[in-house]
């Protein structure tokens, strides 16, 4: 019978599994399948797999669970196997990666951060910094109507606002790396300029933590910096 599969950890890690919902509309058990020093947590895979909001609960709350206790390599939603033993022929295949991968994670949380700045006040920002923006500006406001001179401004408005998001985005991610163990930057999408997931140990949770108020303050209320976590590692499995 085809599996679930939600985590994958050391085959000492305790696996409390206790009262915690699996994915699918039939309540199925959690279990454990062990192969050498390794073991997964499955359940049985339902007949239809969706991500509905229950589902995506489940799921993550066995990820949660199973992080107090101990490293997981945390499996994103959606992976199934077609019995117990292709999980166990997994793990005895991708051993030494998978411990490997679990060392490096003992200790370890994700924090993910995205950051957008509000657009009026860049554009603010650029007509008082830019010489040559502040006169294109008010060549436009004192009625000058050279076609060309809405098109200029647009052009290098684009160019520094790309220009000061990227420095942002560097400075963020310059000022947290030294407390992280490992980064993984995304593509931003809407008006956001950062996207960016750290590996942070416990041992520098707090001076991360810390770090990253700092920086939310001392951006303003114009910089919007959303922290998530602790999460656990999904980006770095």
């Amino acid at each position: 019978m085809a599996v679930y599969v939600y985590s994958i950890t050391a085959a000492g890690h305790p696996h409390d599994l206790t009262g915690l919902d699996t994915v699918g509309p039939v309540p199925a058990a959690l279990r454990s399948l062990r192969a050498g020093p390794l073991a997964a947590v499955v359940s049985d895979a339902p007949a239809e797999l969706r991500p509905k909001r229950r589902d995506l609960i489940a799921h993550q709350a066995v990820q949660e669970r199973l992080v107090a206790d101990g490293a997981v390599l945390p499996l994103r939603f959606g992976l199934t196997a077609p019995d117990d033993d292709a999980v166990r022929a997994a793990l005895d295949q991708h051993r030494e990666e998978y411990l490997q991968r679990l060392s490096h994670l003992e200790g370890c949380a994700e924090y993910h951060i995205k950051a957008a700045v509000e657009e009026d006040a860049l554009l603010r920002q650029i007509l008082r910094e830019s010489p040559r923006a502040r006169q294109l500006n008010d060549d436009i406001k004192a009625g000058n109507s050279n076609p060309e001179l809405p098109l200029a401004l647009g052009e290098l408005v684009t160019q520094e606002v790309l220009a000061r998001q990227q420095a942002l985005a560097a400075g963020i991610t310059e000022a947290l790396r030294p407390h992280t163990r490992e980064e993984l930057a995304s593509e931003p999408t809407g008006n956001d300029f950062l996207n960016i997931s750290f590996l942070v140990d416990q041992e520098h949770r707090e001076l991360f933590l810390t770090a990253e108020k700092g920086l939310a303050d001392e951006l303003g209320a114009d910089c919007d910096v959303r922290l998530y976590g602790p999460l656990p590692a999904y980006s770095f499995v």
